[in-house]
């Protein structure tokens, strides 16, 4: 057990790495002078020049790396060009929207879309099962924007039972802030629980098939109990794993949904970033995504020796 944790923890250095030098390169991989496209179509080539001496770019390349590394590694992600803040700092101040929306959003996708799915690869061929792939094949093919403009203009707009933009803090009241994320989280989690609620039903018929469920039913085993112990669990493995690959697509929806609906998470602040060309924020807001990629990842990966105590050995 403890051989497989190490294991597993030890590779996930190399993934940090490439990621890091992903993340610096970004920088240097734009097409154009960086330290130019911040000093605007005017500037003066000492105006630039200046720049380049602030942000390091006269330095050669790995000096430039090794001393970002060195500054991540003590908590310093730099500062930035447009708003001469800390990034630490602007990232602290847009973190509670996200992690909230995020939050909300796995829990809602998990709880509605693994029911879902276990249902119907029971009940394959009935109607629910038709009615759950029709919506994992719309849930993939409508953007999300789409998806949260047409939620907006349902219940903000026509019914105004929720608010049609913003964010309001849970300082300000609980139910203030939970009518803030409910159209966002629906938005947002609506690809999410399409790809959970396939991959559940797929993983789940395939089980059924196993001779162990009919030895099971042949035992006179009550059919919740033969599809929650036996069948669920046997295929929760596949399950878990999308779990923690969809969490990329929440990472790429953030943005869009914070966008449509103006909510002020690290998402917004990484599309303001790019449109300003920030690059210390953006590499700073990439670098903790990536972070929060892997760890989830590594979490899901140890989250397979309760499924299947095979994999500790």
């Amino acid at each position: 057990m403890y051989a497989y944790v190490i294991r597993r923890i030890l590779a996930t250095i190399p993934v940090v790495a490439v990621v890091t030098i992903f993340i610096f390169l970004l920088l240097h991989l734009t097409p154009g002078d960086p330290a130019a496209v911040i000093a605007g179509e005017y500037a003066t080539p000492d105006a630039i020049e200046k720049i380049r001496e602030r942000l390091g770019l006269n330095q050669p390349a790995y000096v430039q790396f090794f001393t970002w590394v060195a500054a991540v590694a003590q908590g310093d992600l730099g500062v930035s060009v447009f708003s001469n803040l800390p990034v630490t700092e602007l990232i602290g101040q847009r973190l509670e929207p996200t992690v909230f929306l995020a939050l909300i959003t796995i829990v809602m996708a998990i709880l509605i879309a693994v029911p879902l799915g276990t249902v119907a690869a029971w009940r394959a061929g009935s109607w629910i099962d038709r009615c759950t792939m029709l919506f994992a094949v719309l849930g993939f093919s409508v953007p999300a924007f789409v998806v949260g403009y047409l939620l907006m203009y349902a219940f903000a707009i026509n019914l105004r039972w929720l608010p049609v933009q913003g964010y309001a803090p849970i300082a300000e009241g609980f139910w203030a802030f939970l009518q803030s994320l409910i159209l966002p989280s629906i938005t947002l989690g609506t690809v999410y629980t399409a790809l959970i609620a396939r991959i559940t039903r797929a993983s789940v018929m395939d089980v059924l098939d196993e001779d162990y469920i009919r030895t099971a039913h042949a035992k006179g085993l009550a059919p919740r109990t033969v599809l929650l112990r036996h069948a669920l669990k046997n295929a929760a493995i596949p399950i878990v794993t999308v779990i923690g690959i969809g969490i990329a697509l929440l990472i790429g929806g953030v943005a869009i949904t914070e966008s449509v609906f103006n909510i002020p998470g690290l998402g917004r602040l990484t599309v303001d970033a790019i449109l300003h060309r920030d690059y210390p924020v953006i590499q700073g807001v990439i670098l903790i995504f990536a972070g929060v990629y892997v760890v989830i990842n590594l979490l899901i990966d140890l989250s397979y020796t309760y499924f299947d105590p095979r994999i500790r050995y």
